[in-house]
């Protein structure tokens, strides 16, 4: 399962990398409505890592956009709604079902098409229902030590995990790492087509991949706010980079090598 992600990233133009978004309040200059929102530590580590941030606001979903780019980042936000996998609502799980089914088509989509996903904190939580798996609504109901990965409102916790041998993750970050994190939910009944490649000391998921198809990594934790530690979006964005050169060359594209001189990692 090991990913050659790990080597240097190759030359040609920058990856079109899609993130979802939030939708929901927001304000600029002296104006406050319903706006597109992605956190800029988001679009910041995809362009520091090579790639071109595109945004897929959750209004007008069309999983055929995904053939227009080279990767998919789901990014985190709020609770994923316990019906899309069959359960009752916890008094504390708030979510946004419209963003739910926007997130889950994408998914889906992506998988369907072998598209290289990185699927963070809510993120990796979308792409385990998405395959049939089921979420813990609230953490500190089943773990007693649950608390400190959410320690206050606007305050990442700080979570050190164990990788699995031969995993991406392990290719990645090596046998133990740590990131931010912010999160009262976690992964429960993991589907069948993910495989946990991490782990806190607690037993907590912290990272899931597929067993087969493209490249796809969730992970729990919140490694766009660990800036000093970008190797995730760089091993994302140099997968992201194979696809479309790989793609283009089965598709026999005609721009294909005036694409491959500008890419700068």
């Amino acid at each position: 399962m090991a990913s050659s992600a790990s080597e240097p990233a190759p030359e040609g133009r920058r990856p079109r990398i899609a993130l979802t978004t939030y939708y929901q309040e927001g304000s600029w200059g002296v104006w406050n409505s319903v706006a597109a929102i992605v956190p800029g530590a988001y679009v910041e580590a995809v362009a520091a890592a090579g790639g071109t941030p595109l945004l897929l606001p959750p209004v007008g979903t069309d999983a055929g956009v995904l053939e227009l780019v080279d990767g998919l980042i789901v990014i985190g936000g709020v609770d994923v709604d316990p019906r899309f996998y069959g359960a009752e609502r916890h008094e504390l799980t708030s979510s946004q079902p419209s963003r739910d089914e926007h997130d889950l088509a994408l998914t889906r989509a992506a998988l369907e098409r072998g598209l290289p996903l990185f699927a963070i904190c809510r993120g990796a939580q979308i792409l385990n229902v998405a395959l049939g798996g089921t979420l813990v609504q609230h953490l500190p109901d089943v773990n007693e030590n649950a608390a400190r990965y959410q320690p206050g409102p606007g305050r990442y916790g700080r979570v050190a995990f164990r990788t699995a041998p031969g995993s991406r993750c392990r290719a990645l970050l090596g046998e133990t790492a740590e990131s931010p994190c912010y999160h009262h939910q976690a992964l429960d009944e993991v589907a069948e087509r993910l495989v946990v490649t991490a782990r806190a000391e607690d037993g907590t998921v912290e990272a899931v991949e597929t067993t087969a198809g493209g490249w796809t990594l969730g992970v729990q934790f919140h490694p766009e706010e660990n800036r000093k530690d970008p190797r995730l979006f760089e091993g994302f964005v140099r997968v992201a980079h194979e696809h479309a050169r790989e793609r283009d060359r089965s598709a026999g594209s005609a721009d294909a090598p005036h694409r491959e001189d500008t890419f700068t990692p």
